[in-house]
């Protein structure tokens, strides 16, 4: 059925699938986790009679896997493609073919109209590491209960709860991890230097930064008063943080809501001033100007002497954040080598192809739907970058995972990202046929270091997980954790009952969450 010689790790893993059952493969890119997929296919061909069902999460993607399956398999008659754009009509005549290439919202609209939840045999869950919260994977998974699941993914997230939960959500037991020094995977990687560029921020900007500071500041003495934490280097804490305050049964409720609102921008502005420089923060500061027009939050902010100082240095600033520099003379060294430049933010990404354009490089950006790209625009921007038109691809996060873009010689970091999970996939842009560059551009003493130090930590929490479940962990299941999780509730709530008692006097706001 296939044409092709698989490696040694990729028919010991494909040996564990059929040994173990459903199993979380996790490779580095280029290391042909999709190739282990269709070779499950294979094997399955005349043993098991139901589809078989290849899940990738965007259409992009779901199309480079089918094609890669026609290269090398005998049966591309019995393969089809499906998406939600097809007529009904069309999709319940495709779902008669044995392999189904297709979206996960495709699959979960169809599932009992077109499909047969029984009928699936094999289901593959290509970035597996979303199968979290209500991801249309976790519905899919829960359905398809006596199909052979397999899940792909280059990093499932760093968290053990994260982990398990993408473990639970698709009924995995078994575990199949390799990392690049693995002994049956080392001589198929291409070698990555990761080098670090560091520089300072500037005088300007540390001024600017002090200012944000001292409103920060300003801005925490409500919380500090009545003894509750902000955790503005977290945002998903900081996030939370705001559902707490939501229940909060007290009338300094709203104005703790709107003070929490205008940390949360001073945040991002510092944020923006630390790791993109005084364009975005500018831009930035436009945006809260139109929000001031319809929110208290932004018009009260704006009002506090502190942002006219801010608007002022930064408005009279000659001064670009020192990376830019960092990147044009790196690009002057790397003349003629195919770049991808990974970037944060919108507003930065414009402005630096702006300067590319000027000084003469051939570069491009590439965003998503949200940022005003059509798919039929990103695709044109792709094939363009395929076959040489230009040479720097300025991508935003969509350029990290779903989107089938050719293989760079090098990538740069415009700035450390704090999840281990995209800087995996940044990383997974090159070295996938040669030999690669990754250059990551840091400002010293600022959320650069800590981001880049976060998902670092992170990825080597991740990857001690995985080996302990690949070496024969047992994952509990969801009955033993809700009882876990029940039982550790009730401890909690005695614990707090005991030390309420002791300290009533000592009470914070958090104790009026209704």
């Amino acid at each position: 059925m296939l044409n092709i010689q698989f490696r040694e790790y990729q028919q010991k893993i494909i040996n564990s699938i059929i040994e173990k059952g459903n199993t979380l493969v996790v490779l580095p890119t280029g290391l042909g986790k999709t190739l282990i997929a269709f070779g499950l296919f294979d094997f399955f061909w005349d043993k098991k009679q139901g589809k078989f069902i290849f899940l990738a999460p965007t259409k992009p993607l779901t199309i480079q896997h089918f094609k890669s399956f026609l290269k090398i398999s005998d049966k591309g008659a019995e393969a089809a493609i499906i998406t939600g754009e097809q007529q009904k009509t069309k999709r319940r005549e495709l779902y008669s073919k044995k392999i189904i290439f297709a979206t996960p919202q495709t699959i979960k609209n169809d599932l009992s109209s077109f499909l047969n939840p029984d009928d699936v045999s094999v289901i593959v869950f290509d970035e597996a590491h979303r199968a979290v919260g209500g991801y249309a994977y976790v519905e899919i998974a829960k359905k398809c209960k006596k199909a052979l699941i397999l899940g792909l993914t280059a990093s499932p997230g760093g968290k053990k709860e994260r982990i398990e939960e993408v473990l639970l959500n698709l009924n995995i037991k078994n575990v199949e991890i390799r990392g690049p020094k693995d002994a049956d995977v080392e001589k198929y990687v291409m070698d990555k230097k990761i080098i670090w560029l560091h520089t300072e921020l500037p005088q300007t900007h540390t001024k600017i930064k002090k200012i944000i500071n001292k409103l920060i500041e300003e801005y925490l003495g409500i919380f500090k008063k009545h003894k509750i934490q902000v955790p503005l280097k977290r945002k998903g804490d900081l996030l939370k943080l705001r559902q707490s305050l939501l229940k909060i049964n007290h009338p300094i409720k709203f104005k703790l809501l709107m003070n929490y609102t205008c940390l949360v921008h001073l945040n991002h502005m510092e944020e923006l001033l630390e790791t993109q420089g005084i364009t975005s923060l500018l831009n930035y500061i436009s945006k809260l100007r139109e929000r001031a027009k319809k929110t208290a939050s932004a018009k009260r902010l704006l009002a506090q002497p502190e942002m006219a100082e801010i608007i002022k240095e930064a408005s009279l600033s000659k001064e670009d954040h020192p990376k830019t520099t960092l990147l044009l003379d790196l690009l002057e060294k790397l003349k003629n080598k195919k770049i991808l430049i990974f970037v944060q933010y919108r507003d930065q990404i414009d402005y630096l192809l702006s300067i590319l354009k000027n000084k003469g490089y051939g570069a491009e950006k590439f965003v998503g739907k949200r940022m005003g790209f059509t798919k039929k625009q990103q695709e044109q921007i792709i094939e363009d970058f395929r076959h040489d038109r230009f040479n720097i691809l300025i991508c935003s996060s969509i350029g990290e995972e779903g989107i089938d873009i050719p293989s760079a010689d090098v990538v740069i970091f415009y700035e450390p990202i704090p999840s281990e999970i995209r800087a995996i996939q940044r990383r997974g842009r090159v070295g996938r046929l040669k030999e690669g560059y990754i250059y990551i551009l840091i400002t010293r003493k600022t959320r650069d270091e800590a981001f880049y130090w976060s998902a670092i930590k992170k990825e080597k929490k991740m990857v001690s997980i995985l080996k302990n479940y690949a070496f024969g962990k047992q994952i509990k299941k969801q009955e033993e954790k809700i009882e876990d999780e029940k039982k550790e509730k009730e401890e909690k709530t005695e614990i707090e009952r005991e030390s309420k008692g002791k300290h009533q006097a000592q009470r914070s706001l958090m104790d009026f969450l209704t």
